[in-house]
């Protein structure tokens, strides 16, 4: 009975170290989640290596659409002006007087610069030019104000020009300083349509700023 009771004990030990032994096996997928912690690191490292990229990809866009836009040639920017063909909205905020040589300056520059003008009739027009003026005398000055919007034909805006003019006034006589475009020569008209059309055959150009 003796020995039978040390078997017994015996065989309870070795179930008990059984038992433990299989009990750090169930344990072993609790190991695993060291590996399950480190398998987001590893995508943690390609999301590091991913911004690193990412910002070389922009520039690399970037400095390939200047590439693209800066290079027009000579030749380029001719062909896109013979194939535009301007039409001029009727003049806002000036007088009859003051947008008479505008006008007609605006038609000479644009020829000298191969562009072809619309009619207002014309619906073959590739843009639309559209004027708002405004005359301020100062003194023996007067400034001319002015703002130019590039339309295309379906009305959307593409570009705007603008700027003003300073000169001396003319015809300072009586009633000039209440109407400022009484003080504004055709010279300073003529000088702001000359410069409206450069600035838009730069626009066409791909150069505007």
């Amino acid at each position: 009975m003796g020995r039978s009771h040390v078997t017994t004990v015996s065989l309870l030990v070795a179930l008990a170290l059984a038992s433990c032994t299989n009990a750090k096996d169930v344990l072993e997928p609790s190991a695993i989640t060291p590996p399950a912690t480190s398998t987001p690191a590893a995508p943690g490292s390609t999301a590091a290596t991913v911004p690193a990229t990412s910002p070389t990809a922009p520039a690399a866009t970037t400095s390939t659409a200047a590439t693209t836009t800066t290079p027009l040639t000579s030749a380029q920017s001719a062909a896109i002006m013979s194939k535009t063909r301007l039409q001029i909205a009727p003049i806002v905020g000036a007088s009859v007087e003051a947008a008479t040589p505008l006008t007609a300056e605006l038609q000479t520059r644009a020829r000298q610069r191969g562009i072809t003008l619309a009619g207002s009739a014309d619906q073959t027009a590739t843009h639309v030019l559209k004027g708002y003026f405004s005359a301020i005398s100062e003194g023996k000055d007067t400034t001319v104000i002015y703002v130019w919007d590039v339309y295309d034909p379906a009305g959307n805006r593409l570009h705007r020009i603008n700027g003003q003019m300073k000169a001396p006034s003319v015809n300072s006589g009586a009633g000039a300083g209440a109407d400022g475009w009484k003080g504004v020569s055709p010279a300073t008209m003529q000088a702001i349509a000359d410069q409206t059309i450069d600035q838009f055959a730069a626009f066409l150009g791909g150069k505007a700023g």
